[in-house]
């Protein structure tokens, strides 16, 4: 019964993890933490950011809680652990390869959950100062950004226009 039950609890810190996310990016990230995510929002040369610090400050609670979950045979804090590491790896995917294609990976998606989640961080990117943002979350997508992929598919379809994805 326990690996059902740190199934379901990996399961539940995932999805809890998107609004943690959406609170620490609007009140942290977007707060007393600007300082660290403001070249986010910049085009700057360079492949690293300071916002890429915040990979590292996410990864300790991770990485204590199954440190600790194991040694101290604590199932329930690994499961807990693995859920925040799950979300991480797939806010990597999503927020660095999907969205931002800092690796090559998927650069010519049609996928229609691919081109809301990178209109609505393009939303959310066109506020280059820390006030007056929208779209903090990571993967789940508001539906006026699926509205505006699917009117954008039904015009392009039945012309000869492939999506090209804005860089």
């Amino acid at each position: 019964m326990v690996p059902v039950y740190f199934a379901l609890i990996v399961l539940g810190v995932f999805l809890l993890m998107e609004g943690i996310t959406w609170c620490t990016h609007k009140w942290v990230m977007h707060g007393f933490l600007w300082y660290l995510h403001e070249d986010h929002h910049q085009v700057e040369p360079g492949f690293f950011e300071k916002n890429d610090a915040f990979f590292v400050i996410f990864a300790v609670p991770s990485f204590l809680s199954i440190m600790f979950g194991a040694q101290q045979g604590k199932w329930w804090l690994m499961a807990i652990g693995f859920g925040i590491m799950a979300y991480g790896l797939a806010y990597f995917i999503v927020h660095d390869v999907i969205i931002h294609q800092r690796f090559k990976w998927f650069s010519r998606s049609n996928n229609t959950y691919v081109r809301a989640i990178r209109w609505a961080h393009k939303m959310h990117h066109k506020h280059l100062h820390k006030h007056d943002g929208e779209s903090f979350g990571m993967l789940y997508v508001h539906k006026k950004y699926w509205e505006k992929v699917r009117r954008d598919k039904q015009l392009m379809k039945g012309k000869k226009v492939e999506y090209a994805p804005e860089a």
